[in-house]
């Protein structure tokens, strides 16, 4: 991290409509995760307001297509459309990028789940691994070309001061070999997306690509939260009356993604963590702010990245194999 950090005129309080006032985004094209409910759902409204052609990945297309239409700006050159993506399914995220063309100037990694009881993929994945960051991983990667001819594209992959209670645990990610704890879980995956952002940085700069992570806060009335009631230990750090942590509404909580997707303030900005829309400093023991040192460790970052690699190629050919043996 650098030693100044960089400072905003906007704040914790301040909604995303009121960071992009005055900006044109007219000609670019966005790609918001999780955009037809929450914060993906505002980011990706006030993306097209301010004249974007936003697309939001969506598990459920029926669902995502009345959100898209409820959204969508009455005039002007914005518009909101929904596409199928489900991060868990390795065949959806490729159909998706396959599907891609042309430029890609914005693409806000925005969906997630939280401390979910234990699921695996079909490739045993753990859930929250797979849905949080590798499926992020796969459609990030899969979208470089994209991004890269847009010639200054952002990428935004939004995280969790959660992230701050836990490394990836590199020796057993997907929990084959301790119990699973869905509060570990979550805070692998949130750490995880800030290992990304930081090793997409490094790689990506050559192709003009700036690459953030964000703490959004902790946003009242979204579905992410909706396990917490099936966990008996839930953290005391879920309590609104902590004073170490922002709550905001949800367009509250969608300021900083959309300062890091589109406001010329951090234009050529990369590789760095936001919160309350400033660059956040390092975390401290026993407030709910910051980002922790082993989230911004670049040997962690690239060791990560070449697992991922190693995950989804590994999947891919086992696929392969199967698909070849029916044949046969």
């Amino acid at each position: 991290m650098a030693d100044d950090l960089i400072t905003t005129p906007f704040g914790a309080r301040t909604t995303a409509v009121e960071v992009l006032a005055g900006i044109d985004l007219s000609g670019s094209r966005a790609v918001v995760t999780g955009g037809a409910s929450g914060i993906g759902r505002e980011t990706a409204r006030v993306l097209a307001t301010a004249g974007a052609e936003v697309v939001i990945g969506v598990r459920d297309l029926a669902v995502g297509a009345r959100a898209a239409e409820e959204i969508a700006p009455a005039g002007g050159p914005g518009s909101v459309r929904a596409a199928l993506l489900d991060l868990a399914d390795r065949t959806s995220v490729s159909a998706f990028v396959a599907a891609w063309r042309g430029p890609l100037h914005i693409l806000v990694l925005n969906a997630g789940v939280m401390a979910s009881p234990l699921e695996r993929t079909e490739e045993g994945w753990e859930m929250q691994f797979a849905t949080n960051h590798l499926g992020h991983f796969a459609l990030a990667t899969g979208l470089h070309g994209a991004l890269a001819a847009a010639h200054g594209a952002r990428v935004v992959a939004v995280s969790s001061v959660g992230h701050v209670n836990g490394d990836v645990f590199f020796d057993d990610i997907n929990f084959e070999q301790r119990p699973y704890d869905p509060w570990a879980a979550y805070s692998q995956s949130k750490t995880a997306n800030v290992l990304f952002a930081v090793e997409a940085a490094r790689r990506w700069a050559p192709d003009l690509i700036a690459v953030n992570a964000l703490n959004p806060g902790r946003i009242t009335s979204t579905r992410l939260g909706r396990h917490i009631a099936d966990i008996s230990d839930s953290p005391a750090s879920f309590d609104p009356t902590s004073t170490d942590v922002s709550w905001k509404n949800i367009e509250q909580g969608a300021a900083t993604s959309v300062l890091l997707a589109a406001s010329p303030l951090v234009e050529g900005v990369t590789g760095r963590y936001f919160e309350d829309c400033d660059e956040a400093g390092p975390h401290r023991p026993g407030v709910r702010r910051g980002v922790a040192a082993h989230a911004v460790d670049p040997h962690n970052a690239g060791r990560l990245w070449q697992i991922s690699l190693d995950l989804l190629a590994g999947a891919a050919g086992s696929a392969a194999d199967e698909a070849a043996a029916v044949e046969l």
